[in-house]
This record gives C-alpha cells, structure tokens and sequence, in this order.
C-alpha cells in the first residue's frame, strides 16, 4: 500500500487530508461513540445537548444503558440504521451521522507490543499476532473510510502511522488536567477530519512523579508513576 501524508490518492483515504474542516452546526448532532464501555465521552456530548450514544460488545459501566449500543459497530457506521439500547430503546439515525468518535482496540496496533511479532523467537505466535494486526488495522480504517464528516479516531502511538498517516495532534492527559491525578504523561493519538485540533488547558508541563528501576539485563527504565502502575494491573483492568 502507498504511505504519504501529502494528501495524494492513495488506498487509505487521502480525502483526508484535503477536506477543509467543517464548522460544527449549531444544533444537536447524532453522534456515535465507538468501543466505548465506560460512556465517558457519551455522557460529556449528552451534556452538552447532544444526541449521543456508546457502542461496545461489552456492556456499558456508566450508568446509562438507555444510550448504549451492545453489538458491533460496523453495520452502524455509516447511518441510515436501526438500533435498540440497552434500556430496550429503539431509535433510527436517518442519513449520516454527524460525528464518529472511535477508540479501536490498540493491542495489536501500539508500538509498546512490536517485540511480540518477531516471527524468528516466537513462531507461530507470532504469526497468530501478525493476522490480528492486519484485522485490527482493517478495523481501524472502517472508521477512518466511514460516510461521516466528522471523525476522531483515538489511539496510542502505533502502527497506523506507517500504514496510514501521521495523527493530527499528539496530546497528553496534563495538557487538560483537572485533578492532580490526571497530571500525567501518555502519547495519545488523534487522527481527525472535519473538526479542530484540540486546544490544551495548560501548555506547561507540570512536575510529575516518575518511577525508575533496573532490568534483570542491567537496563535503565523510567516511566511516569501513574504510567508504571497502570501497567503493573491485572490485563482486564490495564485495558
């Protein structure tokens, strides 16, 4: 496949980086919130007046399942749909929607697991991983080739840099930090159309607490506290 970031044709959607951005309308948007359990972002656009609703194969843990979708995404993306939340709501999205903001599963995409496709030390599991990742980048580019004209895709550092394009805008937790606890640093990905770069509360990086040790090998390692004890957590709760 072509990679380039200078708007030319090309198999992964270099209407992209073409399109003017689009004014958001003033009037409530349909807007749909992909993999998303937690119903963080679907709670923030219902409060802002919006017609929101999460969709996930998991069941929603925010409270809200009269706005949550429980099913695959796919069939939804590009409007003109039929659904019932999980409150047992039917609701019909007539065109497109006006907003997809996705969240597609990172573990096959993100740099943090390349040591993990080295087909010469780890054979077939190795090759199993290789056949995720090209599921999960197919995945990924549903969203980025839906009939939407406005669309966030959220993703740490990763592959789809290389088999795509660069994100529009890197951003860090402290960048828009309320609490102390969200005073912290995390390479989070935006790749966006039709909408404006986000712009930070705070463009001063504050002081934050790091955690340093050293690998069996002798390998020097720092990462940010909250960082190092989030990976420390069970699979289950780290994702």
């Amino acid at each position: 496949m072509q990679k380039s970031c200078d708007g030319d044709e090309e198999e992964y959607g270099g209407k992209w980086m073409t399109e003017p951005y689009i004014k958001i309308a003033e009037k409530p948007l349909n807007v749909l919130i992909a993999c998303e359990e937690s119903q963080a972002i679907c709670i923030e656009m219902r409060k802002l007046g919006h017609n929101a609703f999460s969709c996930d194969i998991q069941d929603c843990s925010g409270g809200h399942p009269e706005w949550h979708i429980m099913q695959d995404v796919l069939p939804l993306l590009n409007g003109n749909c039929k659904f019932v939340t999980r409150g047992g709501q039917e609701h019909v999205i007539e065109g497109k929607w006006d907003m997809i903001i996705a969240h597609p599963p990172c573990t096959f995409l993100t740099v943090t697991g390349n040591r993990w496709f080295n087909v010469e030390r780890y054979g077939e599991q190795a090759v199993h991983r290789l056949k995720q990742r090209e599921k999960a980048i197919e995945f990924f580019m549903a969203f980025a080739n839906a009939d939407c004209p406005r669309i966030i895709i959220e993703n740490p550092i990763g592959i789809m840099s290389t088999v795509w394009r660069k994100p529009n805008q890197i951003v860090h937790p402290w960048e828009y930090a309320l609490t102390e606890e969200e005073k912290t640093e995390k390479n989070t990905c935006l790749w966006t159309k039709g909408v404006s770069n986000l712009v930070p509360l705070h463009k001063e990086k504050p002081e934050l607490a790091y955690h340093e040790w050293v690998t069996p090998d002798g390998k020097k390692k720092r990462q940010t506290l909250w960082y190092y004890n989030t990976r420390c957590l069970p699979h289950a709760q780290r994702a």
